[in-house]
């Protein structure tokens, strides 16, 4: 891996700015800092028999937990519910926050489009209002999976999202 540049000024937690040798959170090498920074939502919901639901990506072919970006004028709460709507055909509510996820080295995603983004994102425990399971035009799969056969291919920050929410923390973790 190649050294990175580091901010050492006192008082201040290191930053990344220079993002080559690192790589994305599909796992792919990043060849320049990201053109924003967007506040996105995940949600972690279980089933009856402590399965999690796991989306399988159309943009990559891995699975991670429902969300998305924030739209202008909604909360993350909102978003959170919207996306796990639009991503799964289940309608939920919020429970709780589990943490706030963004650290450069799990929160860098890069598109085929070439877009290059970091989120800032809000993880959500929610649980099942109604609704059924369907695909959208962002999965090509849509299941539950118990936590300790999640798919190899898991985006790597959810499979921390899963753990943190399973923790039961009574604090919001910050990774």
């Amino acid at each position: 891996m190649v050294p990175q540049r580091r901010d050492h000024r006192p008082g201040r937690l290191d930053t990344v700015t220079d993002p080559i040798g690192m790589f994305d959170s599909m796992g792919r090498p990043l060849t320049r800092r990201p053109d924003r920074l967007i506040p996105g939502t995940a949600v972690v919901m279980f089933n009856e028999r402590g399965e999690v639901l796991l989306q399988e990506r159309a943009d990559g072919g891995f699975w991670g937990l429902p969300g998305g970006w924030v739209d202008v004028g909604e909360s993350v709460e909102q978003c959170a519910i919207r996306e796990t709507l639009e991503e799964t055909g289940i309608d939920v509510r919020v429970v709780r926050l589990i943490g706030i996820y963004s650290d450069p080295k799990n929160s860098i995603m890069s598109y085929p489009d070439g877009r290059v983004v970091q989120t800032v994102t809000c993880a959500f425990e929610c649980e099942r209002v109604s609704g059924q399971l369907s695909v959208s035009s962002e999965s090509t799969d849509v299941e539950y999976f118990p936590v300790r056969s999640l798919p190899d291919k898991t985006v790597a920050i959810h499979r921390v999202m899963i753990g943190d929410a399973l923790a039961g923390a009574a604090e919001a973790f910050t990774r």
